[in-house]
């Protein structure tokens, strides 16, 4: 019990170090006293320390079966392979609780190295109290309400075990990544409450917020391109984003996030638009408390909530007090905020990027309006009504292609305002060789207009970008000599950031391609088949020829051979599984994948009847490859994007 004693010392301590520096840095601000500012900033490091001991502890506990923990015999067992009992920690509400604590102090610890010259500065203690103050929320909560180390009244033989569809590689993965854009939110809020207390609104809080926003920025699209990746692989029914609940909420804060990226440019390059960004800010970290509000209330239905946990309350009152407060900052600041300067033009890179964010915004709040709307049914009605996919879909992709058009028009657009001969040199040839391709899609036979469009927009933008490359490289050609290849590396290295930005848009780009595909042309059949019997579905033909049973260490596993020709052409053999966990009361059905550039063939075995008769589930999903590969671009934009010059290092 040694660790279980560990555990909650250490979390009570992490809690009363963050409240002694809320103190110390209090009693600095009221006597302007640097010693007492040092000493809570110090404090900082000591609830790190104490929140990683914590961290530790409750780690132990799974790699030594531990059941007397409640936490650990909920979420292992005796059998759960080493992997699985590592990605336990946050398999649960008090594990995730204590792991987001935990992160976000190694990042408080991290701020406040870097800011260790800069106490002197009138907002860089406001800074170490917000951030003590979010902290300490969290581990209120972990030592008074949801502790991981509450002891069972007695100790089982063996755990519950892990959820049979946790128990995935994904699990590694994504929820940590998810959490880790999460929780990098609280840096720059921080950063923006501190610049709105001490009345510092210059541009150096944006700009030393600016690659914070951006690293937790990448963080969340990984989080939620994975998670995407193990719903398609793990829950059998061949899709990557069915608009739950949770997925929304991470979806909300990341396309807010990227209203501000998009804004933070033109404050740093025309000094306008301070207000929006301090809002955006703001809502950014509104939105990551409001999506763990969700998780953790059991307020509406979701495969990734926690259900009801008591914890639901306490995140409404600290979003709402959070909410309030700083909107009250921002009323205060709003004339210190507000600028004399103004967009001149419709047609300018201000404008576009203005409407950019309108558009950004506009799909966060129908996505939130359709996440809640059960609950405002419920209490307008009194019953919980639910809109599905299709008021998602029918809401939100007429915005997407409009986003996607202004993608396009964004980067290449003059500053200020563009004139008729900008607008012919940069758009005239992408503007032609789009609608040259839609044509030619419409004689291939894209004849609806949601894909037609899509895939025309694509086109347009993708023109845009690659003119913007060659342009460039031409460009440092004709000044070093050069060669292309030569010319376009150095050029995209040395103005990383502007190409990191045209490489996240080419991924957008490729995203779009990827999820039109899969979900406009989409082919799916089922059928009950008895071994050498065989399906068709598209071009394929899959022929049921062998079945099997084996164990393994925690499950039982029932497989099915499936020989797959194509046109005729023998492919080779996909299996496909039943699996039956031991602590598990229901089976899990693993997916079988055959994955091309043009196309995904997906087969699940969703029933297995007598005689070895087996229900086959295919389908057929189009190009869903580039959607992946569209991900992986736009992370490494994001990564090209926050690589700093030499210039800024030295400066550092």
């Amino acid at each position: 019990m040694t660790m279980v004693t560990l555990g909650n010392l250490s979390q009570a301590a992490a809690l009363l170090a963050g409240f002694a520096a809320m103190i110390l840095l209090l009693i600095g601000l009221m006597r302007n006293d640097l010693r007492f500012i040092e000493a809570g900033r110090r404090a900082l490091f000591a609830v790190a320390l104490f929140a990683s001991m914590a961290a530790v502890a409750l780690s132990r506990l799974f790699f030594t079966d531990a059941f007397q923990v409640e936490y650990v015999a909920s979420y292992s067992d005796r059998a759960l392979p080493l992997f699985y009992k590592a990605t336990s920690f946050w398999a649960g509400q008090e594990g995730s609780l204590l792991f987001w604590g935990w992160v976000l102090s190694l990042y408080i610890a991290l701020v406040a190295w870097n800011t260790r010259g800069e106490l002197r500065r009138k907002n860089t203690p406001y800074i170490y109290l917000v951030l003590a103050g979010v902290v300490s929320f969290f581990f209120l909560l972990l030592t008074t309400v949801s502790s991981p180390f509450a002891l069972l009244p007695y100790t089982p033989a063996d755990g519950q075990g892990l959820n049979p569809m946790l128990q995935n590689p994904g699990m590694i993965f994504h929820p940590p990544t998810l959490f880790l854009g999460y929780i990098g939110f609280t840096i720059p809020f921080a950063y923006a409450i501190a610049a709105m207390i001490s009345g510092r609104l210059d541009q150096d809080w944006l700009r030393k917020t600016r690659r914070w926003n951006v690293v937790s920025w990448i963080f969340l699209t990984i989080g939620i391109i994975l998670g995407g990746q193990w719903a398609y692989v793990e829950l059998g029914w061949g899709g990557f984003w069915a608009w739950d609940p949770v997925e929304n909420a991470s979806f909300i804060p990341w396309l807010i996030s990227t209203a501000f990226i998009h804004t933070a440019i033109i404050q740093e390059r025309r000094n306008v638009m301070k207000v929006w960004n301090m809002a955006l800010i703001v809502l950014t970290f509104v939105a990551c408390i409001f999506g763990t509000y969700l998780v953790r209330s059991g307020v509406l239905q979701s495969v990734h909530d926690f259900g009801a946990t008591g914890l639901g309350g306490y995140f409404l009152f600290f979003m709402v007090i959070v909410s309030l407060a700083s909107t009250l900052l921002i009323a205060e600041s709003y004339s210190e905020l507000r600028t004399k300067h103004s967009l001149e033009s419709l047609l300018s890179r201000e404008s576009t990027f203005l409407f950019n964010n309108v558009i950004l915004l506009a799909i966060a709040f129908s996505t939130l309006f359709g996440t809640v709307f059960p609950l405002i049914s419920e209490m307008v009605t009194g019953k919980k009504l639910t809109v599905g996919e299709p008021f998602f879909n029918q809401v939100n992709t007429p915005l997407f292609l409009i986003l996607l058009a202004i993608t396009g028009f964004c980067p290449l657009i003059s500053w200020r305002k563009a004139s008729a001969d900008n607008l012919k040199k940069n758009f005239l040839l992408p503007f032609l060789l789009s609608l040259a391709g839609g044509a030619a899609l419409a004689i291939a036979g894209v004849r609806e207009f949601y894909p037609l469009a899509a895939f025309t927009l694509c086109l347009f933008v993708a023109a845009t970008i690659i003119q913007e490359f060659v342009g460039g490289a031409r460009a440092r050609q004709r000044l070093t000599g050069e060669s292309a290849i030569t010319a376009l590396l150095r050029v995209v290295w040395k103005l990383r950031r502007r190409y990191g930005g045209y490489v996240v848009h080419m991924g957008l780009v490729l995203m779009v391609i990827g999820i039109t595909g899969s979900t406009a042309f989409k082919l799916e059949k089922e059928a009950t088949l008895r071994m050498g019997e065989a399906m068709t579905i598209g071009d394929y033909r899959l022929e049921y020829t062998g079945f099997k049973t084996y164990k393994k260490r925690n499950r039982t596993v029932y497989a099915a051979t499936i020989a797959v020709a194509k046109n005729g052409v023998p492919l080779g053999e996909m299996e496909t599984e039943r699996r039956y966990y031991i602590n598990a009361r229901q089976p899990t059905t693993e997916v079988s994948l055959r994955t091309t550039l043009k196309e995904d063939l997906y087969l699940t075995m969703p029933m297995i009847g007598r005689d070895k008769v087996i229900t086959l589930k295919a389908a057929v999903n189009p190009l869903l490859f580039w959607g992946w590969l569209g991900g992986g671009l736009m992370v490494l934009g994001g990564v090209m994007a926050i690589i700093p010059s030499r210039r800024r290092r030295q400066a550092a």
